[in-house]
């Protein structure tokens, strides 16, 4: 059974630098179905052979392991390209024509991937429907359709965007993708956590006293500044990419590893987030801006834009009753990195002499995400030749040790799962619309100016507040590593 891949957006970054690589890789790695076919659709006018030359230097570029032109060669004849404008009926029209044309009349799926601004989602989803592209005969003549995020601004706008997309595509034809979910760490929580005995007896509120998500970027805002204004950090990454992590870290197993019992899981964790109110973001949450962001083009210079945030959660269930959950993310920091702490609580009655072992740090569990994916746990050992002086110490696991190969791209593994139905690390439309309710109470308090607004210098790790916050409001310390695993 063949597939034809119809990426809207085909002159976009994302195409160029993360689909079509994402692409080859699989195709050098033999796991693209036979008979697959990729489609590019944008405006500009050009060649299918025009298209393949340019993409043949962003995909020598981006590819993950060397480029080798033969192979190319070969994929590249995979690869066409449909001019067309997505706001005219006439293109869908054509475009099916041409679909048709290609598939031979045999029984194809087609995936429709929306690699374009979310202003155009309800018109190219609406015009697939009105030319009878949506509709699936059966399991071989599959419809399904990828969004990028972010998917709607808050919770009103996700129910929406739900109710239009849900007039042309059902549920299980949706794919709302967020590239976090495929990286080999994040899916490996799940492992880590499952398929492993040690951890589930103390995963729980009676050891661990906290947990820290932390996702720091060097980077300044720039270019992006017109989209920024409009999200901040909030928008950016905590609604989706900090509460993704919160999920996997928190959520009870499933029975089994289906998509809706993976995701029926994973709502019950947004359902037991205790709500936000006016009164506890004052306390709970800091906003900050990078000095120089009012400096970035088009910024308005009065911005209230959060470029750094943090927020307190605490989850209302028998498993993390207690628990906080801190979530912090920002812009302009010192280093990258993503990373979970799990701190565990320190024993409960200390034995040894405490003027050798002054204040012992607590145990701690760190999972990197990026940019070196690896896991670490922090321990107690007694320091050789000194009596019952202890010293902390570590067991570490680099994901890249060992391997030939480089950890693939989430792109890979995400458009695999599409292509084989598998929704399993994509938002169901409840997950979304459920996150945006966690985080609407939160954003309201900020655009109100609750707590108001911090400044820290670029390179730090965030504003003096926030480590006041922590020491002398929450009497705990972030774990300010960074990052754990180099690449």
């Amino acid at each position: 059974m063949g597939q034809t891949i119809v990426i809207f957006g085909a002159s976009g970054d994302l195409t160029s630098r993360k689909l079509i690589p994402a692409l080859f890789n699989l195709y050098c790695k033999e796991r693209l179905p036979d008979g697959t076919r990729i489609v590019g659709v944008s405006r500009s006018e050009m060649t299918s052979q025009a298209w393949r030359d340019k993409l043949q230097g962003t995909t020598a570029q981006f590819s993950e392991n060397g480029f080798d032109e033969s192979k190319w060669s070969l994929f590249s004849q995979l690869v066409e390209y449909f001019p067309g404008d997505v706001n005219l009926s006439e293109t869908f029209t054509r475009l099916d024509a041409f679909l048709s044309q290609l598939e031979g009349g045999a029984l194809t799926g087609r995936m429709f991937y929306l690699a374009m601004a979310p202003q155009t989602y309800q018109t190219i989803v609406e015009q697939l429907g009105r030319a009878g592209m949506a509709k699936q005969s059966d399991a071989a003549s599959w419809r399904r359709i990828v969004l990028e995020k972010p998917f709607g601004t808050d919770r009103a706008s996700a129910i929406a965007l739900n109710a239009f997309i849900h007039q042309w595509f059902d549920e299980t034809q949706i794919y709302r993708i967020d590239h976090y979910l495929g990286k080999e760490t994040v899916a490996n929580i799940m492992v880590l956590r499952f398929a492993n005995t040690i951890f589930e007896p103390i995963w729980n509120r009676n050891h661990i006293d906290n947990v820290q998500i932390t996702a720091a970027e060097e980077t300044i805002i720039g270019r992006r500044a017109g989209y920024y204004e409009k999200s901040g950090v909030l928008r950016d990454m905590f609604q989706n990419h900090l509460l993704q992590l919160l999920i996997l870290t928190a959520m009870e197993a499933p029975s089994r590893f289906d998509p809706d019992t993976v995701r029926d899981e994973k709502v019950k964790v947004l359902r037991a987030i205790r709500p936000m109110t006016m009164q506890t973001a004052a306390t709970d949450s800091l906003r900050s801006q990078y000095r120089t962001y009012r400096d970035e083009p088009d910024v308005d210079p009065r911005s209230q834009t959060a470029t750094f945030g943090i927020v307190k959660f605490y989850l209302e269930n028998w498993r993390w009753q207690g628990v906080p959950f801190y979530l912090r993310s920002g812009k302009a920091m010192s280093c990258r990195t993503t990373q979970i702490v799990i701190q565990f609580k320190k024993p409960p009655h200390f034995i040894f002499d405490s003027q050798k072992n002054v204040n012992p740090e607590a145990n701690k569990l760190v999972l990197q995400i990026q940019p070196a994916e690896g896991i670490k746990l922090y321990f107690q050992t007694k320091t050789p030749d000194a009596g019952m002086a202890m010293r902390q110490t570590s067991l570490d696991f680099n994901f890249q040790s060992g391997l030939s190969a480089t950890i693939p791209d989430s792109y890979q593994r995400l458009l695999l799962d599409v292509i084989q139905g598998d929704a399993s690390l994509f938002a169901r439309a409840d997950e979304v619309e459920l996150a945006w309710s966690v985080i609407d109470p939160i954003q309201q308090a900020w655009d109100s100016g609750v707590p108001p607004l911090s400044f820290y210098e670029s390179g730090m790790w965030g504003p003096e507040q926030a480590f006041d916050w922590m020491e002398q409001q929450e009497g705990r310390q972030w774990f300010d590593v960074c990052p754990v695993f180099r690449k």
